[in-house]
């Protein structure tokens, strides 16, 4: 039975309020396991050498919706873990993670959670993550992914992770291998506030003829916070990549902002463009004088901004 504390914490990242009805599920709450269905199309395994999950998803399987949310509910608790997925040749899934820490404790709370994704010929994945802190404690909520996913030729990757708030500290690095006319789609939204801090890196390597990446990363650093964005993409082929960095900078916050690219074939199309800036101020002075108060606009501006 779900309290609802977890019931909150799974709305906020993973858009479930309870059990879901149909589909697989993993749902890891304070360091163990606490519901998991698989079906006839999805297998979802527990490791048996560390902790966490191996995910099958059978080739040319369509339209499934897999969720594997993580939350911690207990300060003080330290949790690492391990899933693979291996999505068959010519699936079509949609698979929606994400880790939501509530610490009302002084010790802090911290989730590492190593994702390595395998995505067969032709196949489609999109991935979904979602990153939460809550609590009234003073202790930190501190959330480090690490994703590492290998494309076959002609697949396609599209990957959505978004830091809602309330984690302290956050590092995130990406990696990523694409083979013959694989496409690759990553979408970063992030906020930070308070003395929060958040580091991002990704490297893409574009090894296939025809393959091609789209990195946007979107993000809004408030009071005293830091941000580092350090985006690489890598060319080894007639290759296409676009890398976008875009923050909105406010008080006394700070960010830095590195995209790099790299050729090593002729062939290889790569571009990146960067901006930091505070928010505009023509658009604050039009919400006002349709009746919203400074913060009101503000926060429209900030919310379609990452959305």
């Amino acid at each position: 039975m779900l309290d609802n504390v977890v019931k909150s914490l799974l709305k906020s990242v993973a858009d479930i309020g309870d059990i879901p009805v149909e589909g697989a599920y993993n749902i890891r709450m304070d360091g163990a396991g606490a519901g998991r269905r698989s079906t006839e199309n999805v297998v979802i395994e527990t490791k048996a050498d560390k902790p966490g999950i191996d995910i099958f998803v059978k080739p040319f399987t369509k339209n499934e919706r897999v969720h594997i949310p993580v939350v911690i509910t207990k300060t003080g608790l330290s949790d690492t873990v391990y899933n693979d997925f291996f999505i068959g040749e010519g699936a079509d899934v949609t698979i929606v993670a994400g880790c939501g820490i509530h610490n009302s404790g002084c010790d802090s709370a911290r989730h590492d959670g190593i994702h390595r994704f395998f995505i067969g010929k032709g196949a489609r994945l999109k991935y979904v993550e979602k990153h939460y802190g809550e609590g009234e404690g003073t202790g930190e909520r501190v959330l480090n992914p690490t994703t590492v996913v290998d494309m076959d030729e002609n697949s396609v990757c599209e990957m959505e992770t978004v830091q809602i708030r309330g984690v302290d500290s956050t590092v995130r690095e990406t990696s990523a291998a694409l083979g013959a006319g694989a496409k690759l789609i990553v979408t970063e939204r992030l906020m930070t506030h308070g003395r929060q801090t958040a580091r991002s890196n990704m490297e893409v390597q574009l090894n296939g003829e025809g393959a091609s990446a789209q990195i946007v990363s979107r993000s809004v650093a408030r009071d005293s916070s830091e941000q580092v964005f350090y985006p690489k993409a890598v060319g080894n082929s007639g290759c296409k990549a676009h890398v976008q960095c875009d923050s909105i900078i406010m008080d006394g916050a700070r960010i830095r902002s590195i995209p790099e690219i790299s050729a090593n074939h002729p062939d290889a199309n790569i571009v990146h463009e960067a901006a930091i800036g505070k928010i505009n101020g023509e658009q604050m002075i039009k919400l006002q004088t349709l009746g919203l108060t400074e913060a009101e606009a503000e926060t429209v501006i900030i919310d379609g901004f990452l959305k």
